[in-house]
Order: structure tokens, then C-alpha cells, then sequence
């Protein structure tokens, strides 16, 4: 199993002390307006809401009824109204809406507005607009920061990618940088932080002025989190857009897993009612399959059954006063992990069902072929099948773009083939969508001169690695953003393994992609600790388009213990997906490192597809 190799990581720290001062702030903003009031969420705060204060906590703060922020007229009597929203136009007209028809009837009510994270300029430029910012006050939730388990913080901000990376509005860059900036303030200090991307180095420029701005508090103390790694996601879109073959991954890419949990639906409840379930350490059975490939998830889970009916039967043996013990000590415990267990079982069931009817292994095939740049002509060959058979507008999008990615581009031909043949099995409604893709860089026609991948790979059998190094700077002047290959080839992404890779006991990161890829963004997050730097990797920041830094900030005296077993902070900016999650919870068992995770979002394939399709609130 994944877990195997174990080191003694060192504990991280306790994320319990976010999410009560995210409470206590909340708890202080609704009672600065005193008395009964109904409460508006935005639909994309209520699931983060309920993981920090549940109704019966808003209920005694005065909040009388709930309403989700929608466009239609509201019922609500209250002559007091609260707003909590994210910082958006539409949710700006929402209010001003609202707040003009109670004026043109007559109506007097008081108006409060909670923006979470935090408010922007714009928001303030709108409501003046509407004629309705004299009418309301303004407040912020500074909510950067969703503990969804013990080693993983969500910023739940899955918007971060589209305004980031497309639309190069660079607003949620102070939004992470506070969250950092509280992360060392409670965890720090920070002593050695490095990066790459160019949102990365801005978030982490941001965070040197905030942190210059208020100096002192966490310089003295043993850090709880010494090391700092920000990634762009730009800087890896070929991890994010590989279909998940780790158990936490599948039953993202499968049931959506939201804000830290997901629904099960009766097919797998075995009942005539939906279950959520909270995916967390907390969960002992989830626990032990999350990190593991799905080949090894139903003998685990079998396994456990028989060891359940085990001490079940038990009680079988047992006189009077052991029958009392078993009954108050264990016996709910095994009914709780009984429970969990015919839950996971069920959506195992599930996920082979869909698996089978999409002939996942012949998918899987074809992007391991991508991946390997090997049977190129024939993967375009089923992406133009899925196509045709109109299987799924994101599967086949998601496919394009994994060719594009890895093939720097898209020869002229195959481009337009491709984006005809789409447009007319889904519609010329995804014109807008390829203009998206193609300004991201995810799908890109080869401008003449570009198509050398395959010319320097045959090139660079024939010379030394030095001057296959020249070439690749001379290729490289004509390419565009995506350099797959050549970075695939420098980093060992690609395994060269005898005989059959083995997922039971694997031996590096390659397992969650079932010994096919080693994720280049935690590849790269690999070589930068084991060097302390960028040093020797200088050809592969070339072909990332740089943005790398490393800086050193030590608190005090160097403690080897922090150096030995650092506790490290991977921030993803633009999301996260669960499998390179697993992938640097394997590298920290290995190498005795202890990983925490924050991400702007979760994301994966379908996720990333849907940003690109979606229009701007």
C-alpha cells in the first residue's frame, strides 16, 4: 500500500485556532447590528458557512430567518437585512435591487453587507452607482482560510484560476497574501519559502510588505511550519488535466467532492436517501484508502470487513460483564466504521460501473500515450472518436487540450479538424471556449517553425546532452509557453521501469498516475527541498518561462531538527487536485517531511474545463 515507506514525519500544526477565529469575527459582525435580522448567503459561502458556524450558532446571534442569495424578488419581513457575499458585481445589483424597491415602496428597513474575503473598490463603485451607498454599511469577514483536514486549507476560491490566468486581474493576489501572512503569524516564522510562477512571486512580494508593515510576534518561537513552496498552476496544467486514479481523486472526478465532503446518493446508501459524508482523517476507513490507487481499494476494503465481522463475532464468547463492556466501549465505534465502510464499498461499486461503461482503461491508455509522447496519431485518432460519438463536451475538450499541452501546440491541420469536428457535435456555443483555451495557452495551434518536438528528439539521440541543450535554446526561441517534452525529459517524469510497475508497494510519486507520470509540480517541489534552491535546475526554469525564487529568512539560531524534518506549506495558486495531494503526502513518508496544503481550490480535469466555459460574474 502507498503508505508503506514510513518515516517519522513530524507532526504539523493544529488548524482548529482558524476556524474559531473565523467563527468569533463572524459572531462579532452579525451583533453590530443588534436585534432580530434574516440573513442572505451566497450560494458559494454556504457550504464554508456550515463547516464554521451552523444554524443553531447563527440563531443565537439574533439571525431569524436564512435566505440564499437568488435572483428573484425576497419574501423576507425583517426590518433588519445582512448580506453575506462574496465581493461580485451581480451580487453588488443583487443588493442595490433590493434596497431600491423597498424605497420606491416606502419601506424602511436597516441594510448590512459582510463581504468574505474582502472587499474591492469596485464593489463600492457599483452600490454608488445603484444610488444605494449612503443606504448600507459595509463589513469584512476576513474568512481566508477552510481547514477541510488535518493537512489541507482551502481558500475555497475556485475564481482564483479564471481571473488570475485568463483575465489577468490580479485581485485575489492580497487575499493570499493575508492568508500567508496570518499562517505565519500563527504557525511561523517561515524560514525558507520558494516559488515559482509569476502569481507566486507577486503573492509572495505582497506578503513581504504586509509582514515588513507589521513586524514582531513570531520571529522568537520553533516554527510549526518552516518552509514555504508556492506554485502557479499555469506552471502545470498537464497534472490537473490526467484523469485521477488515486481513491480520493476518483471520487472527486466521479461525485464531486465539495468543500471537504460529498453526497452519496441512494444507489449507494443502499437506502431511499442521500448520505453526506465528510472526507477527512476523521473518517478511519477513508483514511486508510484516500492515497491508495484504486487497484488496491476493494482488497483493502474486503480485508476490513472480514477483520469487522471478526469482532463481531466476538461477542459470541464473551460472559455478561465483557458483553456490558463491548456493548458501552466498542460496539458504536464498530457500527460507525460498519457504516463507513458500506459507503465507500458502495461508491467503489459505483465508480467501476461508470468506469467500465466509459472504457476507462482505453482512456487511461491514450493519455499515458500523450504523456510518453509515443501513438501520437493514433490518440488523435480516439479524441476525434469521442468527438464524434459526443461521449462528453468536457471529456473531449479535456483530451484536446492534454495533446495540446504535451505536444506544445497543435499542428494547423489537426487544430481545425479538431475544433470543426467539436463545434459541430456541441454546439458553436464553445466558440467562446476555445478562445479562452488558447489565450491560457491549454489549446494552441503550432504557428510555422514550431513543430520540433519530434525533430529535436531525434536530434538529441545523435549529439551530447550539451549540445542537445544549444538546439533546445534555439527550438525554444520559436515556442510558445508549453514545453512539456523537453522538461519531461530533464526532470525523469516519465518512469523506465522493468516489467510491470508495482502499485502495491510503489517506489515514487508515478504510483497516482499508475506508474505512468511523476506529477511535474511535485516533481519540481521535490528537487528544489532536496537542493535548497534552484541550483542546477536553471535548464528547467528556462522551460517553465522562470518566475523562480527562493529566499531565506532564519529565525533566531538554525535548528538542523527544523532542517531535517521541516514542516512544508504547498501552496497551490489556481487549485489543486487531489492526486498531487497523495503524490507529496508519498514524498513526505518517504523523505520524513510533514506536507500542508493550501490551494485557492480543489480542482481537477472537469473543473478546469468549466472555468473555461463559464462567463465572468
Amino acid at each position: 500500500m502507498a503508505g508503506a515507506h514510513r518515516s517519522d514525519a513530524p507532526a504539523g500544526p493544529d488548524f482548529a485556532v482558524l476556524k474559531r477565529l473565523a467563527r468569533d469575527q463572524l459572531i462579532y459582525l452579525l451583533e453590530q447590528l443588534p436585534g432580530k435580522k434574516d440573513l442572505f448567503i451566497d450560494t458559494d459561502l454556504m457550504s464554508p458557512l456550515d463547516r464554521i458556524a451552523n444554524v443553531s450558532i447563527l440563531k443565537q446571534h439574533e439571525v431569524d430567518k436564512l435566505y440564499k442569495v437568488e435572483n428573484k424578488p425576497i419574501v423576507s419581513t425583517s426590518d433588519q437585512l445582512c448580506f453575506l457575499v462574496r465581493p461580485r458585481i451581480t451580487n453588488m445589483k443583487y443588493i442595490a435591487d433590493i434596497v431600491n424597491a423597498d424605497k420606491a415602496g416606502g419601506r424602511i428597513r436597516k441594510y448590512k453587507v459582510i463581504f468574505s474575503p474582502q472587499k474591492f473598490y469596485v464593489c463600492d463603485m457599483v452600490l454608488e452607482e445603484e444610488g444605494v451607498y449612503g443606504d448600507v454599511s459595509c463589513d469584512e469577514w476576513a474568512f481566508f482560510l477552510l481547514p477541510l483536514d488535518d493537512d489541507l486549507l482551502s481558500m475555497e476560491l475556485p475564481e482564483f484560476l479564471r481571473d488570475s490566468f485568463l483575465e489577468g486581474d490580479q485581485r485575489w493576489i492580497s487575499t493570499v497574501a493575508r492568508a500567508l501572512q496570518l499562517l505565519n503569524a500563527l504557525f511561523g516564522p517561515f524560514t525558507r519559502t520558494y516559488g515559482i510562477g509569476r502569481c507566486a512571486k507577486v503573492v509572495y512580494e505582497v506578503l513581504q510588505e504586509l509582514m515588513e508593515e507589521s513586524e514582531g510576534g513570531s520571529q522568537a518561537r520553533r516554527p510549526e511550519i518552516s518552509h514555504v513552496f508556492l506554485l502557479d498552476r499555469d506552471v502545470d496544467y498537464v497534472t490537473a488535466l490526467c484523469s485521477q486514479v488515486v481513491y480520493e481523486g476518483l471520487v472527486d472526478d466521479t461525485f464531486r467532492v465539495k468543500c471537504g465532503s460529498v453526497d452519496f446518493g441512494p444507489d449507494i446508501t443502499s437506502s431511499d436517501r442521500s448520505f453526506k459524508v465528510l472526507l477527512n482523517a476523521q473518517d478511519k476507513v477513508f483514511s486508510e484508502i484516500r492515497n491508495e490507487h484504486f487497484s488496491n481499494v476493494f482488497g483493502f476494503l474486503s480485508q476490513k470487513a472480514r477483520n469487522l465481522q471478526a469482532q463481531y463475532d466476538r461477542r459470541r464468547e464473551m460472559d455478561i460483564k465483557q458483553m456490558k463492556n463491548f456493548v458501552s466501549q466498542e460496539l458504536k465505534g464498530l457500527k460507525q466504521e460498519h457504516r463507513l465502510l458500506s459507503l465507500h464499498i458502495g461508491a467503489c461499486e459505483s465508480i467501476m460501473k461508470k468506469k467500465t461503461k466509459q472504457d476507462f482503461q482505453e482512456l487511461l491508455k491514450t493519455e499515458h500515450s500523450l504523456l510518453e509522447g509515443f501513438g501520437i496519431r493514433e490518440s488523435a485518432s480516439y479524441i476525434e472518436e469521442h468527438i464524434d460519438r459526443q461521449v462528453s463536451p468536457t471529456e473531449s475538450l479535456r483530451l484536446m487540450c492534454l495533446l495540446s499541452v504535451t505536444e506544445n501546440g497543435l499542428v494547423p491541420k489537426d487544430y481545425r479538424s479538431l475544433k470543426t469536428q467539436y463545434l459541430q457535435s456541441y454546439g458553436p456555443e464553445h466558440l467562446l471556449t476555445f478562445h479562452n483555451l488558447k489565450r491560457m495557452g491549454l489549446l494552441v495551434e503550432q504557428a510555422p517553425g514550431e513543430t520540433l518536438t519530434a525533430v529535436e528528439s531525434k536530434v538529441s539521440k545523435l549529439v551530447t546532452d550539451r549540445a542537445a541543450g544549444k538546439l533546445t535554446d534555439a527550438f525554444n526561441s520559436l515556442a510558445r509557453k508549453n514545453n512539456f517534452r523537453g522538461i519531461s525529459k530533464k526532470l525523469g517524469l516519465i518512469p523506465r521501469v522493468d516489467g510491470e510497475y508495482n502499485l502495491k508497494v510503489p517506489r515514487d510519486m508515478a504510483y497516482v498516475f499508475s506508474g505512468a507520470y511523476v506529477p511535474l509540480s511535485c516533481k519540481i517541489m521535490e528537487q528544489v527541498l532536496e537542493r535548497k534552491g534552484w541550483l542546477g535546475l536553471e535548464e528547467v526554469v528556462r522551460l517553465l518561462n522562470g518566475s523562480e525564487f527562493a529566499s531565506t529568512e532564519l529565525a533566531g539560531e538554525e535548528n538542523p531538527a527544523w532542517e531535517a524534518q521541516p514542516v512544508i506549506l504547498a501552496v497551490f495558486l489556481g487549485g489543486c487536485t487531489f492526486s498531487e495531494i497523495s503524490a507529496l503526502r508519498f514524498l513526505g513518508k518517504e523523505k520524513g517531511y510533514k506536507f500542508i496544503f493550501l490551494t485557492t481550490a480543489i480542482t481537477n480535469s472537469a473543473r478546469l474545463m468549466e472555468a473555461m466555459t463559464e462567463a465572468k460574474a
